[in-house]
């Protein structure tokens, strides 16, 4: 026997399992999947935590495009070296997309796909003999636009857009979200940081086109930015700290002026929830009004099935 004196349970109150209020219920259980169709396999999500948000994602979407609220998809580089872009831009043919916002890298990932038709370099091998970020076209030709876009009072997404639009040497045009962008007259903003993109390393580079196009892409974006409330939804796809960092502010920028902005969703999709997008995309910015949304997953995997149940519902609406 213990020298030591036990707690004595003899006491215990206990219930009816049947009394007990629950979080989870039977009825929200995945269903079996016995027909081959992607309306099919939606239905048999369960009704329980990311699948659950994952409608909720795709509903907010769909009643914004419904209400002609905006609906932003920012997005890091990672998106478009992962197979993307056609999804992104069949979504704005459908009329899910009202603005789109990148960094840097996913700038030149996207432009690079455009002019060859490959991007995504071997780091760790070009790295070591001084090779890496210096292929001739991305620079010259990019930081050419750029600066001839910042002339003529143009924000960097727009500049590239317009110049692949105009020209006849890119290769796959149909990949190009700046481009396809561009020609449906939806806005497209670039958010640089100075020294973290290949192109700053060539000699055209100039930090004052740079920071003059980032600036007016971020005046573009804080306009729209500034009508979300009452039904909008900003999406952030695997930017860890650029993009959050550039909503927190347009928010911030907002609410200064003296315009409301309350009473709309946003969503964070990536494989790792990171500080930044946590706190300055899920929570801050929503308050107490809004809803925000965390969804950990492959981008590869996650944004195929938001994109597909908005076009499932489509359909289903259209039936």
């Amino acid at each position: 026997m213990s020298r030591y004196k036990q707690f004595q349970i003899e006491q215990l109150k206990d219930y009816p399992l049947t009394s007990r209020p629950s979080k989870v219920n039977f009825r929200a259980f995945a269903s079996s999947l016995d027909r081959d169709s992607f309306s099919a396999f939606v239905d048999s999500l369960p009704k329980i935590l990311a699948a659950d948000q994952l409608r909720l994602l795709a509903g907010r979407i769909k009643q914004a495009r419904d209400k002609r609220k905006p609906i932003i998809w920012a997005f890091g580089g990672h998106v478009i070296k992962v197979g993307l872009a056609p999804v992104l831009i069949q979504l704005m043919e459908e009329g899910f997309v009202t603005a789109l916002a990148t960094n840097g890298a996913g700038m030149i990932h996207d432009f690079e796909i455009a002019w060859s038709g490959h991007t995504s370099e071997d780091v760790e091998k070009d790295l070591k003999d001084g090779s890496f970020g210096m292929a001739r076209e991305t620079g010259d030709i990019l930081n050419r636009v750029i600066s001839q876009g910042a002339l003529a009072g143009q924000g960097i997404g727009e500049s590239v857009g317009a110049f692949v639009d105009a020209s006849l040497d890119a290769a796959h045009p149909e990949c190009c979200i700046a481009l396809q962008a561009f020609r449906r007259g939806i806005p497209f903003t670039v958010h640089v940081a100075i020294g973290t993109d290949t192109i700053h390393n060539h000699p055209a580079a100039s930090g004052e086109a740079l920071g003059k196009g980032s600036l007016i892409d971020f005046r573009v974006l804080t306009e729209i930015v500034s009508l979300l409330g009452d039904g909008g939804v900003f999406l952030n796809l695997g930017s860890a700290v650029i993009l959050p960092e550039v909503f927190l502010k347009t928010v911030a920028l907002v609410r200064n002026s003296g315009r409301e902005l309350e009473r709309f969703t946003t969503a964070n999709l990536d494989f790792i929830q990171h500080y930044r997008p946590t706190q300055n995309v899920v929570k801050r910015p929503v308050g107490e009004a809004g809803t925000g949304i965390a969804l950990t997953g492959h981008h590869e995997i996650m944004v195929p099935l938001l994109a597909g149940m908005l076009r499932f519902w489509e359909q289903q609406a259209g039936g």
